[in-house]
């Protein structure tokens, strides 16, 4: 009985703002007649509200579950190893899609690899216990009922910061003032919790090289 309830709050409070909000943000962060991979995509409703805010693009999507109903092409994929050949698409997004896997690391070699031109990461900033708490609600609000792995693994800063370094990609934007939620939620669910980073791959390990 709760999961219903909260579906009908969360999407018709919270969830097409949010859409809207994140594809307007990552539209300014792609360039023009960009290839794009969207993995971790889900139903690919950002990725089709891009698609259709930005024409010139070519988006496609990559997932460890294909939904009854997407809204872009989605491939399966293993959650690990992205299957496509070095520098082969120019955009690779993650949209709040890495703190659902167990090893971030792993996919930010990967994406570092493919990717041509950049590399877009929405994600969270969890620094203290209410932080971590608070993220872990809402993961669980926006994603329980859709069978998404839930293993909580939020980054601090500074193991971001690590993490991007060891896959050898270089900052060119970082946008704290992620606004995705209409007051009151965003007293609570904002708070400076949200980033979107822009990254440039710099020289990466082939495939062959990326330890298994």
């Amino acid at each position: 009985m709760l999961k219903p309830i909260i579906g009908f709050v969360h999407g018709s409070l919270i969830y097409e703002h949010r859409i809207q909000v994140l594809a307007c943000r990552i539209d300014k962060l792609v360039p023009k007649s960009a290839t794009v991979l969207d993995v971790g995509s889900g139903d690919g409703r950002i990725a089709s509200v891009l698609q259709k805010r930005r024409p010139d693009l070519h988006v496609e999507g990559l997932d460890i579950f294909i939904r009854n109903l997407t809204h872009i092409s989605v491939r399966l994929f293993d959650g690990q190893k992205i299957p496509y050949s070095d520098q082969s698409v120019d955009v690779i997004t993650f949209i709040d899609v890495l703190h659902h896997t167990v090893d971030p690391q792993r996919l930010l070699l990967e994406a570092a690899r493919v990717a041509r031109k950049f590399i877009i990461i929405k994600d969270h900033f969890s620094e203290n216990s209410l932080d971590y708490m608070t993220l872990k609600l809402m993961d669980w609000i926006g994603n329980a009922r859709h069978r998404v792995s839930l293993p909580y693994n939020y980054q601090s800063r500074r193991i971001w910061i690590e993490n991007f370094a060891a896959a050898k990609l270089e900052m060119q934007v970082l946008d704290e003032n992620v606004s995705l939620y209409h007051p009151p939620f965003s007293i609570i669910f904002g708070r400076g919790l949200h980033f979107i980073a822009q990254m440039r791959p710099g020289k990466t390990m082939s495939a062959a090289a990326i330890p298994v």
